[in-house]
């Protein structure tokens, strides 16, 4: 039971601390120091050093031993390295679900869009990000491929300030078209087009990488 309790302290902080950084709460390049994130979280310092040390591992948190921890700066090779493999991820992703969909996966997308919409034009950019995966997670389940589904949930995180930078913004709103040619494109069956409209739509984060 003690072990299960620190777990699940771990998975606590650990949440906590990557959504505060994903929010902007923390921001890039901020200093960190984990007493101060304890006392916040209402934790002890051990499942707060190792949230921090799986948040290091994701790239979201980087340490110089004897110097500093702080958030990762957005704009670094790690950044750039995590977006070209989950953009290469869903692509694949795509191509491999196309032909096991079924018209309730469909569904599914058309709804999860929909939702995509209403939360950009109300400015809710978490609901936005919420439905964007609800989208993408149709193919990504579809795709039976275990190695895809680790590789994107490993390498999202490092994203996730982008796509937070693009929801908040007008041109986070071309996606709601893309959405729709991928979803018409899996419809008819055509995986080849339905991996490179995938790929076209992650592409567009691109932009941001340079801006930042």
């Amino acid at each position: 039971m003690q072990y299960i309790s620190r777990a699940l302290f771990r998975d606590q902080a650990l949440s906590a601390i990557r959504e505060a950084i994903l929010g902007g709460d923390l921001a890039p390049g901020e200093a960190i120091k984990d007493v101060e994130l304890a006392e916040r979280l209402g934790l002890s310092r051990t499942p707060v050093r190792e949230a921090l040390a799986r948040l290091t591992d994701e790239g979201l948190v980087e340490t110089k031993p004897h110097s500093y921890t702080r958030v990762t700066p957005l704009d670094t090779a790690a950044v750039r390295d995590a977006h070209v493999v989950v953009q290469a991820m869903h692509a694949l992703a795509a191509r491999l679900a196309v032909p096991r969909l079924v018209p309730a996966d469909l569904d599914a997308m058309r709804e999860a869009n929909a939702a995509f919409a209403q939360a950009l034009a109300g400015g809710d950019v978490p609901a936005a990000l919420a439905a964007d995966d609800a989208f993408h997670a149709v193919a990504v389940r579809r795709s039976g491929n275990f190695a895809v589904v680790a590789t994107i949930e490993r390498y999202t995180p490092l994203v996730r300030r982008l796509e937070r930078l693009r929801f908040a913004g007008p041109a986070g709103r071309h996606s709601v078209a893309m959405h729709d040619e991928i979803t018409t494109a899996c419809a008819a069956a055509d995986a080849d087009l339905a991996a490179r409209l995938v790929e076209r739509n992650w592409a567009t984060l691109s932009d941001l990488l340079e801006e930042n």
